[in-house]
């Protein structure tokens, strides 16, 4: 059973997320999948120290649990700061470390010690033969649980470029190996005070990494991309979603039948 991390890049308000996660739900449970919200309470490394960032922890938090309570759904958002992890504790099931920070040992063990699951972002100037001592950073704290997302490789200015084989790389850790689909066709800056993307080039991505056999797809979705506050040209709509899942399911499928 394919894993699914998916929901808006930022929480708007309470509505909007109990509609998005809705809709996302009923999608994955035509197929039975095991699905996870994801909202951020704050985008933290927007490219413009002008452009929305998001509730904030308090109202987002709030938020989140209001979806949990609503759906019965698992719920992941990031945290920043070492002192965001215990709050954000309380209430989601997954902390996500941002790829920018992957490597910021205090916040990292501040997010294992909450014994929640850990979800590290590969970051975009990492090879997958060092995410190894990342996951050291959460086991050595006692806390197993802990699942690595490849989201691209920096590859020249403005463009990130995934390697199939670091996925196959990274499944050797032994921990949940996700990929997401939506920030790997992300142009960082690309459009000077905002980041670009490619969302036409999400669901190949995505089938190619099911190919190879990840546990999971992490995706951004929204109901109007092109509009949304953050992450518009990189996020997929709810169709683009449902007809991503419905491939991703029979190329999975193709591969348990074939053994």
């Amino acid at each position: 059973m394919i894993k699914v991390i998916a929901g808006p890049c930022q929480i708007e308000s309470l509505d909007h997320s109990l509609s998005i996660a809705g809709r996302i739900k009923n999608i994955c449970q035509l197929y039975n999948l095991d699905y996870t919200f994801k909202a951020s309470f704050d985008k933290a490394n927007r490219t413009s120290g002008k452009t929305k960032r998001g509730v904030g922890i308090k109202d987002g938090l709030e938020i989140l649990q209001a979806v949990r309570d609503e759906h019965n759904v698992k719920i992941l958002t990031d945290v920043h700061a070492p002192e965001q992890a215990e709050e954000a504790g309380e209430v989601v099931d997954i902390l996500q470390i941002p790829a920018f920070l992957c490597r910021q040992t205090d916040l990292v063990q501040a997010a294992a010690r909450t014994g929640k699951t850990v979800n590290v972002k590969k970051g975009q100037f990492l090879s997958p033969y060092e995410v190894g001592t990342i996951i050291e950073k959460v086991t050595d704290e006692g806390n197993q649980d802990v699942m690595i997302t490849e989201r691209g490789t920096t590859f020249g200015y403005n463009n990130l470029v995934v390697d199939m084989k670091g996925l196959e790389i990274m499944k050797q850790f032994g921990k949940p190996i996700i990929f997401d689909g939506t920030h790997s066709v992300q142009q960082p800056g690309g459009l000077g005070k905002s980041s670009g993307g490619n969302r036409e080039m999400v669901a190949p991505l995505c089938r190619a990494a099911v190919a190879v056999g990840v546990d999971g797809i992490f995706a951004e979705v929204h109901q109007d991309p092109d509009n949304a506050p953050s992450d518009g040209p990189n996020m997929v709509t709810i169709e683009m979603f449902g007809n991503m899942i419905r491939d991703l399911v029979k190329i999975r499928k193709a591969l348990t039948d074939t053994g």
